[in-house]
C-alpha cells in the first residue's frame, strides 16, 4: 500500500525541465524525491563518484596494515628502516589514491 496518497501533477517548460533534470543527475535521485527533499528543506548534496566506494576499502585495507606495523613496533620496542619505508609507502598510497579521487 502506498505511504503517499496525494499526486501533483507539474508542467515544466524546456529550461526548467532540463535544469531538474541536470539537478536529478547531479544528486542521484529521481525528479520525485528531488521535488520532496526541496519542498521539506534538505540541502541537496552531489552525488559521490563511483570510486568511492574502492577508494574508502583501500584505505581501510592501507589503515590496517600500518595498524599492524604499529602494534608489531611496539610489540619489539623498535621498528626497522626498511619497517619505517613500507608504512611510508602506505601512506604514500593512501594519499595518492585521495588525490587522485577528487
Amino acid at each position: 500500500m502506498r505511504k503517499r496518497t496525494h499526486f501533483i501533477g507539474l508542467w515544466l517548460n524546456d529550461g526548467e525541465y532540463e535544469h531538474m533534470t541536470k539537478q536529478c543527475a547531479t544528486a542521484g535521485l529521481s525528479a520525485s524525491v528531488l521535488v520532496r527533499n526541496l519542498i521539506m528543506g534538505v540541502e541537496l548534496q552531489p552525488r559521490p563518484p563511483d570510486t568511492y566506494g574502492a577508494l574508502l576499502r583501500e584505505l581501510h585495507a592501507i589503515g590496517n596494515n600500518v595498524n599492524q606495523i604499529a602494534k608489531w613496533a611496539n610489540a619489539k620496542k623498535g621498528i626497522t628502516d626498511p619497517e619505517i619505508e613500507t608504512a611510508a609507502a602506505l601512506i604514500s598510497k593512501a594519499w595518492r589514491l585521495v588525490k587522485d579521487s577528487l
